[in-house]
């Protein structure tokens, strides 16, 4: 596999990302395609032991920055390192491509820049995916930030994109998808949610298991979550907070007395653990599913170890096929919907 990573994306870009590429090239094998200011991540790279790893350097003149309208600097910026790297993956030349920069960027980048791969035909929107942390191991969710306002169908595919991911890269055999909602019954939720509830019932096609609430993100009731991408980013950005918080609370308690901390030597082994289950770190960056090729998000303020992670993740994402299995199976699902006239899910 080609990964090709911009080495401007994070918050302390190309730091960071320069020593996440040097370890997943050593970890992984896989070529890594570094891009962006050729001489600082040469410099970078002269501060890692490179000897015989397989990394390359694309230099790109300009970066898509965080405070940018990310439209518009796709759009006159052809020469930044996203849209350089994206164009790479469209020309044949790389398998994947990972950022720690700009979402909105990224997902401009893909649809509307000079390096555009666009979307997979019948596709109507992307959405960007993740992995939730729950009690007995872990929940795919989309939409979480791509967009604010849904049309039903847009659920629907975002039910199959998921569900696909979650057989072919996740490993999940017959994924539950679920709809967020905030109720249990069918005719909870917005307009929106429960007529995409209706079509699901109607369609058949998923392992469909209803509706779950916010309380039940973590109880692990579903494979693939539904929502879409504003109230999903809420419900992410809500659980890690929370996350972060319960762990600050446990060192803050452990530190208070002799006997916690006691305690807590002899527990170091489960905390430790449990303080991986919950590190996003671990799990990556975040697939934007539905464009016309490999695509993932990694946080902005992603260590050496999320890139790292997150150059997993495209691999393993260009493994499966990801996106020849969602395009087979979006026109699979044309083709059930034209037997469902009041199951719009038409894509042109």
């Amino acid at each position: 596999m080609r990964i090709v990573l911009d080495a401007m994306g994070s918050d302390r870009a190309p730091v960071v990302d320069v020593e996440g590429a040097v370890r997943a090239a050593r970890r992984f094998g896989d070529e890594i395609i570094i891009v962006g200011n050729q001489d600082a991540i040469k410099n970078e790279l002269a501060r890692h032991d490179t000897e015989g790893l397989p990394l390359s350097v694309v230099h790109a003149s300009q970066v898509i920055e965080m405070s940018e309208h990310p439209s518009r600097a796709a759009r006159t910026k052809p020469d930044a390192s996203m849209v350089v790297g994206m164009k790479l993956v469209r020309d044949g030349e790389a398998d994947a491509f990972v950022s720690a920069g700009n979402s909105g960027g990224v997902l401009a980048t893909a649809l509307t820049s000079a390096g555009r791969i666009g979307r997979i035909k019948g596709i109507r929107r992307p959405a960007i995916s993740t992995v939730l942390p729950t009690l007995n191991g872990y929940s795919f969710m989309l939409d979480i930030g791509a967009n604010t306002d849904c049309k039903p169908e847009w659920l629907i595919q975002f039910a199959i994109m998921g569900s696909i991911y979650a057989q072919k890269v996740l490993g999940i055999d017959k994924p539950r998808v679920a709809l967020l909602a905030n109720g249990e019954e069918d005719s909870k939720g917005n307009a929106v949610v429960q007529e995409a509830h209706q079509m699901l019932r109607r369609i058949g096609m998923l392992n469909f298991a209803g509706n779950v609430e916010g309380k039940d993100l973590t109880r692990g009731l579903a494979d693939v979550i539904i929502s879409d991408g504003f109230v999903g980013n809420v419900a992410v950005k809500t659980a890690e907070g929370t996350a972060g918080m319960i762990m600050d609370v446990l060192k803050a308690e452990i530190k208070s007395s002799p006997i916690s901390m006691l305690g807590a030597l002899l527990a170091k082994s489960a905390f430790r653990e449990a303080g991986k289950r919950l590190d996003y770190r671990e799990y990556g960056g975040a697939p934007l599913l539905g464009v016309n090729g490999v695509v993932i998000i990694a946080h902005g303020r992603s260590d050496a170890l999320a890139i790292e992670n997150a150059i997993r993740v495209a691999i393993e994402g260009a493994k499966a096929g990801i996106v020849d299995a969602i395009r087979q199976d979006v026109e699979d699902a044309l083709t059930v919907v034209s037997n469902h006239p009041s199951t719009p899910l038409t894509s042109d």
